[in-house]
């Protein structure tokens, strides 16, 4: 610390200030100690500063929506592995509007964060860059936009491109795809993988049965039964996440339409045991958490190691009885 201050003309209290990200440090003098701790290669032992202090070191984690089955699970994978090496974790919830993704994260970081692990939901992630010499950073799900940082993101693409060829293996033509807004990362390569997969079975790809822009598990649900109305209704369908996964089977019960196949991109509770049980393509949420997690702890131990930043999870499709042939489907349906 003292090289630091020596290099960039300041006191070592002031290069600490910095560090912790004073406010009251003006902005000239916040970008000489952070050149100097650039060119010096300069980054504290955060966990020795915080065992220092008598205090635990926290993890802070951002998702877009804590209740979604997917970051619920993840949020359990960071948990556990933190909890291995005494950490805290503090979480909050990104909601769906980005022009407050920024706020919210800053509120995070005030809270003495050592580690930060995001999915963006805006499409500017730059304002993030000025943390980065004072803590680890880790995005899961969604790819960074305008920063340089590690990410963990599941194969989307490949995972809805292996979903929409079973169905299509089991005789299905008429495939609809209901989901997020496109404007979301991961629905937008989910899409892409849909459609791949249509265009390489030489499939013509009916834009009626892409509907997208569903907020939650209710709108998925009218989603479902609007397009079961069509004169030319599919006879299977792609849900494109877990949580709309759980508007569209109910909304199939109710129609009692058991003919109608369904696969889910992601896992959702009770997806085994359901009547019929629902195929997915399983993202291993908890296994995203750990690893995330892991990534932050290893950054923190071995601040000069040089890590792979881009990284893509393989995903699996687990096959149960909602996207068997219809007639098999028709046999093992009983009513929930």
């Amino acid at each position: 610390m003292q090289d630091v201050a020596t290099r960039a003309g300041v006191s070592a209290k002031t290069v600490s200030r910095v560090f912790n990200d004073d406010p009251h440090v003006t902005e000239d003098t916040r970008q000489r100690v952070q050149s100097a701790m650039r060119e010096l290669k300069y980054v504290p032992n955060m966990l020795a500063r915080t065992f220092r202090e008598g205090k635990s070191a926290v993890i802070g984690i951002a998702v877009p929506d804590v209740a979604d089955p997917f970051f619920a699970a993840v949020t359990k994978g960071i948990e556990l592995a933190a909890r291995e090496h005494d950490m805290a974790i503090v979480v909050t919830s990104l909601g769906d509007n980005p022009s407050l993704e920024q706020s919210i994260i800053e509120a995070t970081v005030r809270r003495q964060i050592d580690g930060l692990i995001i999915a963006p939901i805006a499409a500017d992630q730059s304002y993030l860059a000025r943390w980065q010499d004072s803590f680890p950073i880790v995005f899961i799900d969604r790819v960074p936009t305008k920063l340089n940082a590690d990410y963990f993101v599941e194969d989307d693409f490949g995972g809805a491109f292996e979903a929409t060829q079973h169905l299509i293996s089991h005789g299905h033509r008429r495939i609809a795809i209901v989901g997020d807004s496109p404007d979301v990362p991961t629905t937008r390569l989910r899409l892409e993988g849909y459609r791949a997969a249509l265009d390489d079975a030489g499939l013509e790809i009916d834009e009626d049965l892409i509907v997208l822009g569903s907020r939650d598990a209710d709108a998925a649900a009218q989603v479902c039964k609007t397009l079961l109305a069509l004169s030319d209704a599919p006879t299977a369908i792609f849900s494109s996440n877990a949580r709309f996964s759980t508007g569209v089977f109910p909304a199939l019960q109710a129609l009692k339409r058991s003919d109608i196949a369904l696969i889910s991109f992601g896992d959702f509770p009770m997806a085994d045991v359901l009547q019929p049980s629902v195929s997915v393509i399983d993202q291993n949420p908890r296994q995203v958490g750990r690893i995330a997690a892991e990534r932050i702890l290893a950054r923190i131990a071995t601040p000069d190691k040089r890590f792979r930043r881009k990284n893509v999870i393989p995903v699996r499709l687990i096959e149960r009885q909602s996207c068997q042939p219809a007639s098999a489907v028709l046999a093992s349906s009983v009513a929930v």
